[in-house]
């Protein structure tokens, strides 16, 4: 079977969690302040503060800039349940905006009316299967609301729009460091921002409310959502290696792209501004079981995200929304193997079964 995701984690990786055991540092310190300082230097943001997972790196953001009860944010319906769960988790409400049908991101005018309808107090744009949203555009609608914006750039490491790194543009960017992203620590997450005031809250939102010299003085209320030493060693040597997995991806995507040109599928974009890094590669088609259950037949894995937008799950039905271009997406989306693990022949392989199944 080639499987849908592959994370690669070697001998590097193995040593560099065996030297924090041995140090004894297990917990948080050192390695994930080097962690943390690596990462936001990739992003080029002054900033990076270290969590558990995604989720929580999205909740501590929240917290940071001060969004909570009363207060509405506009953000994707086609994303992980995830994006949405944390601005409740924040005490906040998610209102739902469309996305374009290209993209899979956020769609500028949709926003900007759900902005203007609901009086939202922030924007949290996602960065979809590795490309990211339209920022100038949110940038714009976010200043001229004198509003939040937050980046879920929890797929999208090392993804470019308008030749900046996705993570630099909101006032906090939110990642994930999950097995199946470009890179992982196992579980983890980072916020990302130029604003000291922003990271200096999370980073004692995330450490039970301390003060940043971490003695035993709580100014405010907190979480342990710190990320382990081992976990932060490990996503050192994967930053390392990042910039190669994704021109890998980039690779195979591109081959994909190629031999699917006069295909029925339609392949993902990547607008001219955009350097897409193909967390997932997704194609769309009306015959997505067929097709599916064709490529199994073949020993191909494949995924669809994702197959119920966020306003049709039960926990969210009570949000007002009108999404009909996510609901389409929804019903045509699969994601074809695209990591680094795979080989030529892999890549050969899937092109060759979906043409064959035409």
């Amino acid at each position: 079977m080639i499987p849908i995701a592959n994370p690669e984690l070697g001998r590097e990786e193995i040593e560099a969690t065996v030297a924090c055991i041995e140090e004894g540092q297990l917990a948080d310190g050192p390695e994930v302040r080097r962690f943390e300082d690596e990462f936001a230097a990739f992003c080029g943001t002054e900033f990076g503060v270290a969590t558990s997972n995604g989720t929580t790196a999205l909740h501590a953001a929240f917290e940071a800039l001060d969004i909570g009860p009363g207060d509405r944010v506009v953000t994707s319906p086609f994303s992980f349940v995830a994006s949405a769960n944390a601005i409740r988790l924040a005490g906040a409400e998610p209102v739902f905006a469309d996305i374009d049908s290209d993209t899979y991101t956020l769609d500028p005018y949709a926003t900007e009316q759900a902005v203007r309808k609901h009086e939202a107090d922030a924007i949290l744009a996602v960065h979809l299967y590795g490309l990211a949203a339209e920022m100038n555009h949110l940038q714009d609608i976010a200043e001229t609301h004198d509003i939040a914006l937050i980046e879920d750039a929890a797929q999208a490491h090392g993804a470019e729009y308008d030749g900046r790194p996705v993570g630099s543009f909101g006032d906090a960017a939110c990642f994930s460091f999950y097995p199946t992203k470009n890179m992982t620590t196992g579980e983890g997450g980072m916020v990302t921002s130029d604003r000291r005031d922003v990271a200096e809250r999370a980073a004692s939102f995330v450490n039970h409310g301390r003060t940043a010299d971490g003695g035993y003085d709580h100014v405010r209320l907190g979480h342990n959502f710190r990320m382990t030493s081992m976990a932060a060693a490990i996503g050192r040597v994967q930053l390392s290696r990042l910039p190669k997995y994704n021109e890998a991806r980039r690779a195979n995507a591109a081959y994909l792209t190629d031999r699917l040109r006069d295909a029925t599928v339609k392949p993902p974009v990547e607008p001219d501004d955009c350097r897409h890094v193909y967390h997932q590669y997704t194609i769309r088609t009306e015959d997505r079981d067929g097709l599916q259950n064709h490529l199994e037949s073949h020993g191909i894995g494949t995924g669809v995200y994702y197959p119920t937008p966020i306003h049709e799950q039960p926990a969210y039905q009570h949000v007002e929304h009108d999404a009909p271009v996510s609901e389409r997406m929804a019903d045509e989306v699969l994601s074809l193997p695209v990591h680094p693990g795979l080989t030529g022949e892999d890549v050969r392989t899937i092109a060759t079964a979906i043409i064959d199944y035409e």
